[in-house]
């Protein structure tokens, strides 16, 4: 069974009552941002509360994903010692724009895990694209390790670059969006979808993850607790969704236990793509806690 993604919540990594609170509002997974969120003052102190709340806290299985600083940056090495060693389950590397971005990153997290007799490859990563070139780059950024769990768009840095600005309807992220669900899909990771930063617009937020769920993406990456209600409501199938599963593997199952070649629904034939689809709506389904294991 796959892991649900629906929602990773940015959490500043300087904000001890955050850091500790956190995993109490329900999102599938805990992002500690030792990145943009924190000013270069901080960096070394947000570094130290990070570690200390993840080898400390617990956080009842949720998983927890960090946000480093670049390699370009003084941080960035000394951030992946800190969290290899706290044992995070991903690190997500910012700004990521080509293969060897991935790669690199890569070589330290081994280092560290050889260093402290951590299981080669247990530390997952993350890859956010947020640049023309790294969109360009989506494939062989999603395709550079064996550890990428899977990538993520990062649209404030990319609009920037792209001389535009985020509109309601987001058609200038149409591109990206597309060009980054289509690597992650190719490589058989996951693909999150950017930020939605108004937290008080929530029609607008509702709009927006209802278009990224159509277009494909796993989840999205939040900043507030109460986006992840909406988002996870949105992703949830509904009865109808989950009624037609169920008809489609009955006739499947039926169809099998008579030798039938040829498997129909109330008129319509039956091929493989259908079939995908409603074991994903189940699969869903359970996962949401909507049908029990079984049914």
């Amino acid at each position: 069974m796959q892991k649900l993604r629906r929602t990773m919540m940015y959490v500043p990594g300087n904000n001890p009552g955050m850091l500790t609170d956190a995993h109490i509002y329900g999102a599938d997974s805990l992002m500690f941002d030792l990145e943009d969120s924190i000013a270069l003052s901080e960096k070394d102190c947000a570094r130290l509360l990070v570690y200390n709340a993840v080898k400390s806290m617990d956080y009842e299985g949720m998983e927890i994903v960090v946000r480093i600083n670049g390699l370009d940056s003084p941080y960035g090495r000394a951030d992946i010692e800190a969290m290899v060693r706290a044992g995070v389950d991903v690190i997500r590397l910012p700004k990521t724009e080509t293969a060897q971005d991935v790669t690199e990153v890569e070589k330290i997290i081994e280092e560290v895990e050889k260093k402290i007799e951590k299981e080669i490859g247990s530390t997952k990563m993350m890859g956010a694209i947020e640049s023309p070139l790294g969109v360009i780059n989506a494939v062989e950024i999603a395709t550079a390790s064996k550890r990428l769990m899977g990538i993520a768009l990062g649209a404030e840095d990319y609009v920037t670059n792209m001389k535009t600005k985020r509109s309601p309807g987001g058609i200038e992220l149409l591109l990206a969006r597309s060009q980054i669900l289509t690597a992650a899909r190719a490589a058989g990771i996951y693909a999150l979808d950017t930020v939605y930063s108004d937290v008080d617009n929530e029609e607008g937020f509702r709009e927006e993850v209802k278009l990224i769920k159509q277009l494909g993406f796993d989840g999205k990456s939040i900043i507030n607790p109460r986006q992840i209600g909406p988002v996870h409501e949105i992703y949830a199938p509904t009865e109808k969704e989950i009624d037609h599963a169920k008809k489609v593997m009955k006739a499947i199952k039926e169809a099998n236990e008579k030798g039938a070649g040829v498997i129909s629904l109330n008129g319509k034939m039956i091929d493989k793509p259908i079939v995908e689809r409603a074991e994903r709506v189940l699969e869903l389904a359970k996962m949401s806690g909507l049908i029990k294991e079984g049914e």
